[in-house]
């Protein structure tokens, strides 16, 4: 099955799952796990060697935790910057100090990061692709991150949703910053303990992006296959939802792994099974492109009853319902007893909406009526 039929069976507005590769494809000034903290080690330093042995440091069987590198090169940055006030990362303490006069403890660390990523510095290769992307905003729910850019919010203007501002959200329109964000300092997870904080604490959250899991289509972007945010992601649905289920059927189809081969214009869709310690192996559904243009076109092709900008509009009334606003709300009968597609939902003024109802007889009827006066006031013009 190729992109566009897998797309067309979407019955719901899909979510986006962006990753790291997602803004390294289209920033300039992006960054990796590693080259991050590199960057920042030989920022500090001058010396290259410095990362090499805190790396070193922090490797298991081949793997390096970047969650305990990043403890420890945050421990050397705030020690070293708060010796040297008027060094090279004078801006950094002069925030860090402003902040500290009303009594908020910022670390200068990731003060320093949200610097790194207050720009956006688009590649102008990408514009055309951009501008893809941007035409399926208006089927695109919502957008869930891992990275700290305002990139997205750029390209779809959505509202970005950051700690526990995540459970008071309109899931239409938002994006889930679930690791941080750069305007955001405080909330920025990068270390061991920010991650450990995360897990203890955000369960809430975890299960109210559950619900998105459950009932839209998710499409990650900027991950590997071998990722381990993907990992533990299927982990955490999975252990809420039995794998040997028909809902979970219906998540596994609805997921869609996006993932880079440099080149490639394929535009087929494969099974790829993932191993999840602790419990069986996933499959799901991957592209391996260079090809993000189908991907987007796909996207955008999409046709469902509602568009979701129609539906982050009517949200946004209804929101103002529910919290005591003052709306006049008008049910003209018992909706209980109608079929989903005599069902019609009208937002606007009073002044100028109108509801009428037509017979099936009555509709033709109106039909030619029109089509009879048009004829006539074309024989006028012809005898003119």
């Amino acid at each position: 099955m190729n992109i566009q039929e897998f797309i067309s069976h979407y019955k719901n507005h899909p979510v986006l799952f962006i990753g790291t590769g997602f803004s390294l494809r289209y920033l300039k000034n992006a960054y990796s796990w590693d080259g991050l903290l590199s960057k920042i080690s030989l920022e500090l330093t001058d010396n290259a060697e410095f990362y090499y042995d805190l790396k070193a440091s922090c490797m298991l069987s081949g793997v390096c935790h970047f969650d305990r590198l990043a403890t420890k090169l945050e421990k050397e940055f705030n020690q070293r910057l708060s010796k040297e006030r008027d060094g090279k990362f004078k801006e950094i303490n002069t925030v860090f100090y402003e902040n500290m006069k009303k009594n908020i403890k910022l670390s200068r660390f990731k003060i320093y990061i949200s610097s790194l990523f207050s720009q956006l510095k688009i590649r102008e290769e990408r514009q055309e692709e951009i501008s893809d992307l941007i035409k399926a905003r208006k089927n695109m729910g919502s957008v869930i991150t891992t990275h700290y850019d305002g990139l997205i919010e750029k390209f779809f203007n959505f509202t970005p949703l950051i700690g526990n501002d995540i459970l008071l959200s309109n899931p239409y329109g938002s994006v889930y910053k679930i690791h941080g964000c750069a305007q955001d300092p405080c909330n920025i997870i990068i270390t061991h303990e920010d991650y450990a904080h995360f897990n203890n604490k955000y369960e809430l959250i975890r299960s109210h992006l559950l619900s998105l899991f459950i009932h839209n289509p998710i499409v990650f972007i900027g991950y590997s296959i071998s990722d381990q945010n993907i990992k533990y992601l299927l982990k955490t649905v999975f252990s809420y939802v039995n794998v040997n289920t028909e809902l979970a059927k219906r998540i596994r189809e609805n997921f869609l792994l996006i993932e880079y081969q440099k080149g490639t214009d394929s535009i087929d869709i494969t099974e790829h099974d993932i191993e999840i310690e602790g419990m069986a192996t996933i499959r799901i559904n991957k592209i391996k492109t260079d090809n993000y243009k189908a991907i987007y076109d796909a996207l955008s092709r999409l046709v469902l009853p509602v568009s979701a900008r129609d539906i982050r509009k009517v949200q946004k009334v209804w929101n103002t319902i529910i919290s005591g606003g003052e709306i006049k709300v008008k049910i003209t009968e018992n909706i209980d007893d109608l079929k989903n597609e005599e069902r019609v939902i009208a937002v606007g003024s009073e002044k100028t909406l109108s509801y009428e109802f037509q017979t099936k007889s009555e509709m033709r009827q109106n039909y030619f009526s029109i089509i009879d006066e048009a004829k006539g006031k074309m024989v006028e013009s012809l005898n003119k």
